[in-house]
């Protein structure tokens, strides 16, 4: 039988506004599900080491992908490769939807095992498509995917929609989840930040490292990757922190860990990126 986290809706502290609930099947690893009605959140401008697939079931939500605001709605479906850099924000009186969080081996996976080939992960060619019947579909299956109920019909109906979503709106690009084309002052930059995420980094280091003045450092950073420098270092002590709870980490330790002034910082930053907070990730695990 299934086994999921707590079954109960989680609502935030703005609870007459924003409602979510997240939850990961065990039987999939890693896969993270999410619902959510969002009245009043916005997301900063941030990235995911994971696509992002999914539908809004009700209102409207918008978000900037690569230099346009991108709208979606009901029979759309909403499409993020990993570290594209997007944001998100409610239009008038808000919106629900259900997404997932699939890594790139496990949709390559899903691919393989219905086509009998290893093109490489696909790449999304859209950050948005018009697909009604595709997106009923989505939703039927993650709906089956939160009732624990019948395993067998979530499984198949899902690996169906995945199979449908690449084949309709992405392609096959070899290698496309490596670094795009950056300087190699970026990359030197970018690796300096992987590496002190527990430490205070200021510009005059960086761009010494970089081996630019800080304010053309922050300009080509920008541009290869779609985050500042200082967005890109909160960006990746995010990812460290999910990690490090799925993990077991105590989160007093995880904050310390990722650079985080304290536990109540890192609850901040990581909610308002992943749209829950750090204890209610925790409890998934």
């Amino acid at each position: 039988m299934l086994q999921l986290s707590p079954r109960a809706s989680v609502f935030d502290t703005d609870s007459r506004l924003d409602e979510t609930f997240f939850w990961r099947p065990e039987r999939y690893g890693q896969l993270d599900c999410f619902t959510a009605t969002f009245r009043k959140h916005v997301f900063p401008p941030h990235t995911h080491e994971t696509y992002v697939i999914g539908t809004v079931t009700a209102g409207f939500h918008c978000y900037m992908h690569s230099g346009r605001m991108v709208r979606t709605g009901p029979g759309q479906l909403c499409f993020i490769n990993p570290g594209e850099v997007h944001d998100g924000a409610p239009i008038g009186a808000g919106y629900s939807y259900r997404m997932i969080y699939p890594t790139t081996d496990f949709l390559e996976a899903i691919m393989r095992e219905a086509t009998g080939r290893s093109d490489g992960p696909p790449r999304f060619v859209a950050p948005e498509a018009r697909d009604p019947e595709l997106a009923r579909e989505f939703a039927a299956a993650h709906r089956d995917l939160e009732d624990e109920t019948q395993p067998l019909a979530a499984d198949e109906a899902l690996a169906a929609v995945l199979v449908k979503a690449v084949r309709r709106h992405a392609s096959t690009v070899p290698g496309l989840m490596r670094a795009g084309h950056e300087s190699a002052a970026v990359a030197r930059a970018r690796d300096y930040l992987d590496a002190h995420l527990d430490q205070t980094v200021d510009l005059m280091t960086l761009a010494r490292v970089a081996g630019l003045s800080g304010y053309h450092l922050i300009r080509v950073f920008r541009k290869a990757t779609g985050l500042s420098p200082h967005a890109w270092l909160v960006d990746r002590r995010v990812h460290l922190a999910a990690h490090l709870i799925r993990l077991g980490e105590p989160l007093s330790a995880v904050a310390s860990r990722c650079g985080f002034s304290d536990q109540s910082h890192l609850t901040r930053l990581f909610k308002a990126r992943l749209g829950v907070t750090p204890g209610q990730y925790r409890a998934m695990n």
